[in-house]
C-alpha cells in the first residue's frame, strides 16, 4: 500500500507543478504587478489601495480555489473507492475470522485498493486537461 500511496503522491505532485508552471505562476506575477501599481498611485487613500490590491488577487484566488476543489473531488473519489474495498472485506470476514482468512482477505483488499489507485491515476491526465481548459478561459484572467 505504501507503494500505491507514493504513486498517487508522485502523480499529484507532477500535476500540481504543471498547473502552477503553466497558469498559476503567471497569474501570481500579474497579481503582484497589479498590486504594485495600486501602491504607486499616490492619489489613492489607504482604503482605496487596499481595495485595489484585493481586486488584483481575485482572479488568482478563484483559480486556486478551483484547482483545490478539483483535487479534493478526485481524492475523495479515491478514498470512497478504497473504503468500498474495506467495507467489502469486512463484510466477508465476519465476527471471528481465522488468521488464514485475514491473510487471504488482506490480499484481496490490497488488489482492490490497487485497482482504485490505477483508476485514479488513469483519471488524472483527463482532469489536468480539463483544468487547463478551464484555467485558460478569461473568467480567471
Amino acid at each position: 500500500m505504501e507503494q500505491q500511496r507514493k504513486r498517487v503522491e508522485e502523480h499529484m505532485t507532477k500535476m500540481v507543478e504543471e498547473i502552477d508552471r503553466t497558469y498559476l505562476r503567471k497569474m501570481q506575477k500579474d497579481m503582484h504587478k497589479c498590486a504594485a501599481q495600486c501602491c504607486e498611485n499616490e492619489t489613492y487613500t489607504v482604503q482605496k489601495v487596499h481595495s485595489c490590491i484585493e481586486n488584483c488577487s481575485t482572479a488568482l484566488n478563484k483559480a486556486q480555489e478551483y484547482v483545490q476543489g478539483e483535487f479534493e473531488r478526485v481524492q475523495n473519489r479515491l478514498q470512497r473507492c478504497v473504503m468500498e474495498c474495506n467495507d467489502s472485506i469486512k463484510d466477508k470476514l465476519g465476527p471471528n475470522p481465522t488468521q488464514t482468512e485475514v491473510d487471504r482477505y488482506s490480499e484481496e483488499f490490497e488488489k482492490c485498493a490497487i485497482k482504485c489507485v490505477d483508476t485514479y491515476c488513469d483519471l488524472l491526465p483527463s482532469l489536468e486537461k480539463t483544468m487547463k481548459k478551464v484555467l485558460s478561459k478569461k473568467e480567471f484572467v
